[in-house]
């Protein structure tokens, strides 16, 4: 193969697919629907389930499609499309109490995407380390969004807020995330087999 031949191979690799487009949709739209699953709170920031959908996304489309589902996501509600949490959209969300875990979603998703395991992996290690990225990705999107949190509500510190995590969400997101991982590995495996992904 020629290089200008090897080079144009590589760039038509490179660019996004129709069917990357319609999953990063697709998925988007799920994310969307997770949300509206949610618990209000007398704190303003509500009990979700959103780290399940987010934790699914990552693992079933892999770190880059997850990343532009993520973002794709949050750029519909930015604009005002009743996505977020209790049909919530625009600005005002995303630069609110609940903002920063929203915008720390695409981190977690590429970090759960980033797991899917190699083929020279055995099973329980690459399971292993599925769960331990995705965790992280977790981990990471509760400090940000009670770092956001605490720097606008003014009365309440980054540990007291921490501290409340620890109780009424980090258990909670923990479970949906591991429970994601091992649902989203095999749903992956299905989508695999029936050449969707």
């Amino acid at each position: 193969m020629s290089t200008t031949a090897a080079k144009t191979n590589e760039t038509v690799k490179s660019r996004m697919s129709t069917r990357d487009i319609v999953l990063i949709g697709m998925f988007a739209a799920l994310l969307a629907a997770f949300s509206q699953i949610s618990l209000p709170m007398p704190t303003g920031v509500p009990i979700t389930i959103q780290a399940f959908g987010v934790a699914l996304v990552g693992v079933v489309l892999g770190w880059k499609r997850a990343l532009f589902s993520t973002i794709v996501y949050i750029l519909l509600g930015a604009v005002g499309l009743p996505v977020f949490a209790n049909f919530q959209g625009g600005l005002r969300v995303i630069t609110g109490l609940t903002g920063g875990y929203i915008l720390a979603w695409p981190v977690m998703a590429a970090l759960c995407g980033a797991a899917i395991p190699v083929k020279s992996a055995s099973a329980p290690v690459s399971l292993f380390f599925s769960i331990a990225l995705s965790v992280i990705g977790m981990l990471f999107m509760e400090a940000a969004g009670g770092l956001q949190w605490a720097l606008l509500a003014g009365d309440k510190s980054f540990g007291m807020i921490m501290a409340y995590s620890f109780t009424a969400f980090i258990p909670k997101d923990t479970t949906l995330t591991i429970a994601a991982v091992i649902a989203g590995r095999q749903i992956r495996r299905t989508l695999v087999r029936g050449g969707f992904i």
